[in-house]
């Protein structure tokens, strides 16, 4: 039985390391801007992905996987963001309850950042759990060429665990010899995108995570694919969901399978074997086949003592005033097979709308017209509607959603701020829109965001 948080932490009087846990690094600045928490550079970098190979991507840091940045619940956290690329970018921090001009999307809450320029982002995160950045320009190459980091928000009160892992899944658009192939074709983005050919975890095939025998562990999964779905299990070997998409559940269930799509997360707790050189399989299920997605092994040395799964503070989400809330229908269905051409007779994409209305993308003389507008304070109702036969994430920056129903599955109500529309779902989400400004609402299938997929809200 899950422990209490309260008899939990009093469990651990006896003080065990908390990975990653112990406090942000600094770094002091040169040039008399101040101090950062985290100085983040994206730029072009090679990097090994397949062993013996070379492959161009883009990365923050120069590497992969790239810093994983830590801040704390109810703490300012303040970031340097620089543009090495050739090309303007951004950072949208997925998942934060954030500023309207901390949330990284061109033109809708900031010019987009030039090549060789600096921009600094600085936000207080209300809630702790497992987010990630990545940038909002040209998405579909950005991220596909490794754009992409975990964001770790610690709770207020550190909840310790003997290994807390972060996990990137991305399969990764390249060739045998480490060249990248297209992210996308038309044929593909009408249907549920084109997959990667080289799957990785933290960009490796199928790794080894070393941990202690009866070792506490906190296992963070961030889907960060372009467009793969992974439906996550642990057969034979107990584990419990702790967190969906960075919210904690009020008590942790047993895990035995759970989809992710693109831009989803789900925090996994285990108590590691208790002999040494012991293995817990991590699988992806695919169909009725289960493949080998990652791997824990046991180490020499044991800690000795008995662990116990902790159930994980609940985040500070504003409750809904269901009985006074307004409904408003979102409808995510296919526009047609007929493909427009811009001005100059190229072909222009254009295969998925929501309300019969497909994304056209903007500019700093070009805002469309939101998809709809609230009053600020104010609870909503949204009925998520998939009229196609194929899976979309569905993302709204800025808030958190509950999830209080659906027409195909059995809801108990759970906080998130993506969610997965099987084919056919209709999905009932609500939220108080406390949070003003321009809130970007999509799919997280980069491909059919490209293609349609995509709007805004105004909260005012």
């Amino acid at each position: 039985m899950p422990l209490s948080r309260r008899a939990f932490i009093a469990g651990l009087s006896s003080g065990l390391a908390l990975s990653g846990c112990t406090g942000l690094p600094r770094f002091t600045m040169e040039d008399g801007n101040g101090d950062y928490d985290y100085i983040l550079t994206a730029e072009p970098t090679d990097i090994e992905l397949i062993p013996g190979t070379s492959t161009p991507a883009w990365t923050f840091n120069q590497g992969f996987p790239p810093p994983v940045i830590r801040a704390r619940q109810h703490q300012e956290i303040r970031i340097l963001f620089r543009n090495r690329l050739a090309e303007p970018t951004t950072i949208h921090w997925h998942g934060i309850r954030i500023l309207n001009a901390m949330d990284g999307v061109p033109y809708l809450t900031q010019p987009p950042i030039a090549p060789g320029a600096d921009f600094e982002y600085r936000f207080t995160p209300p809630d702790a759990g497992t987010f990630w950045y990545h940038p909002h320009v040209n998405s579909l190459v950005q991220l596909g060429k490794g754009l992409v980091g975990a964001l770790i928000v610690d709770e207020a009160e550190p909840i310790r665990f003997d290994a807390d892992i972060p996990l990137l899944l991305k399969n990764w658009h390249i060739r045998e010899d480490g060249s990248f192939a297209p992210f996308t074709s038309p044929r593909a983005a009408f249907r549920m995108g084109t997959p990667g050919a080289w799957e990785s975890v933290n960009g490796e095939q199928n790794p080894v995570h070393n941990v202690a025998p009866g070792a506490l562990v906190r296992l963070r999964f961030l889907n960060v694919d372009n467009t793969v779905m992974y439906k996550l299990a642990i057969p034979d070997y107990p584990a419990w969901i702790i967190a969906i998409d960075g919210n904690p559940i009020a008590q942790p269930i047993p895990l035995t399978e759970h989809e992710m799509g693109p831009g989803m997360r789900l925090d996994v707790a285990l108590i590691a074997p208790e002999k040494p050189g012991q293995n817990v399989a991590i699988k992806n299920a695919k169909g009725r086949l289960l493949f080998d997605l990652m791997s824990l092994q046991t180490t020499a040395a044991g800690l000795g003592a008995t662990r116990h799964i902790p159930s994980l503070p609940v985040n500070p989400i504003p409750t809904p005033d269901l009985a006074n809330a307004e409904k408003l229908n979102f409808v995510f269905e296919w526009e047609g097979a007929i493909t427009p051409t811009d001005p100059e007779g190229k072909p222009k994409h254009a295969f998925w709308t929501i309300n019969r209305r497909a994304w056209e993308g903007m500019s700093a003389d070009n805002i469309p017209e939101p998809v709809a507008t609230l009053t600020l304070g104010k609870t909503y109702i949204f009925r998520l509607r998939n009229m196609t036969p194929h899976s979309h994430p569905i993302h709204l920056h800025g808030f958190t959603w509950t999830v209080l129903r659906s027409n195909q599955k059995t809801i108990e109500p759970y906080h998130t701020d993506t969610v997965l529309l099987e084919k056919n779902e209709l999905v009932e989400v609500a939220f108080v829109a406390d949070n003003p400004g321009r809130w970007m609402y999509h799919c997280h299938v980069i491909e059919h965001m490209k293609t349609g997929l995509m709007g805004y809200i105004t909260v005012r």
